[in-house]
C-alpha cells in the first residue's frame, strides 16, 4: 500500500491519500479525540503523540498537529497507522457511527435563498476547499450573513479569513444578493 501526503495551505495539517476510498459518502470531523470512538481509525490517529485533529474525506484523510511537534516526527506513525487500519479489514467507521452530509437544515421563510446557497457551495466552494483537505458547510442564514462551518485543514487555517471573505463571501453575493456578508462559526 503506498500513500500520498500532500501539503495543505493550513501549516498544522497535512492530506494523506491512502489512494482508496475512505468515505463512501459525506464527510466525518473529529475536531479533537473525544469523539474519536465512533472511527477505529481516527483512534489509531489520534494514538500518535501530537496530533490535535483528524478529518475524512471520500478519499482523503486528514491530519492536525500540535505546534511544538515537527511533522518530521509525527508523519511516519500516522502513516504506519493508515496503513495498518487499512490492512486491517476494519471498518474505518464503527457500525453506529454517523457521518454528516455537511450541511444544517434550515426551516426558515428563506427556505428559496438557503437552497441557493447551499447548492453553490457544493458545486463551487466543496470541491475546492476538498482539494486543500479541508471541507465548508452551511451552518445557518440570518438577516444576509450566511454561517459556515469549517472543518479539517480548513480549521484554523491562517488563509480560511481570506478565503471566506474574498472568495466564498464575493461568490455568494454575486449569485444571491440577500447575502451581504460570510461570517465562520464553531461548532
Amino acid at each position: 500500500m503506498f500513500i500520498q501526503t500532500e501539503s495543505t495551505p493550513n501549516p498544522a495539517t497535512l492530506k494523506f491519500l491512502p489512494g482508496q476510498t475512505v468515505l463512501e459518502m459525506g464527510t466525518a470531523d473529529f475536531p479533537n479525540p473525544d469523539g474519536a470512538t465512533a472511527s477505529p481509525l481516527a483512534e489509531r490517529i489520534f494514538a500518535v503523540k501530537g496530533v490535535t485533529g483528524v478529518f475524512f474525506g471520500t478519499d482523503f484523510v486528514t491530519v492536525t498537529k500540535d505546534e511544538a511537534t515537527e511533522w518530521d516526527h509525527v508523519k511516519p506513525p500516522i502513516l504506519g497507522a493508515i496503513m495498518e487500519h487499512f490492512q486491517s479489514g476494519q471498518p474505518v467507521m464503527a457500525s453506529d457511527a454517523t457521518q454528516t452530509t455537511g450541511h444544517a437544515e434550515h426551516d426558515g421563510p428563506d427556505g428559496e435563498i438557503v437552497g441557493q446557497i447551499k447548492e453553490l457551495l457544493d458545486t463551487r466552494v466543496r470541491p475546492a476547499v476538498a482539494q486543500d483537505g479541508g471541507d465548508i458547510t452551511f451552518h445557518g442564514f440570518e438577516r444576509g450573513v450566511v454561517y459556515l462551518h469549517m472543518q479539517g485543514a480548513c480549521a484554523g487555517c491562517p488563509s480560511s479569513t481570506l478565503t471566506l471573505k474574498m472568495g466564498i463571501e464575493n461568490l455568494l453575493r454575486h449569485y444571491i444578493p440577500e447575502v451581504v456578508e460570510v461570517r465562520p462559526v464553531a461548532v
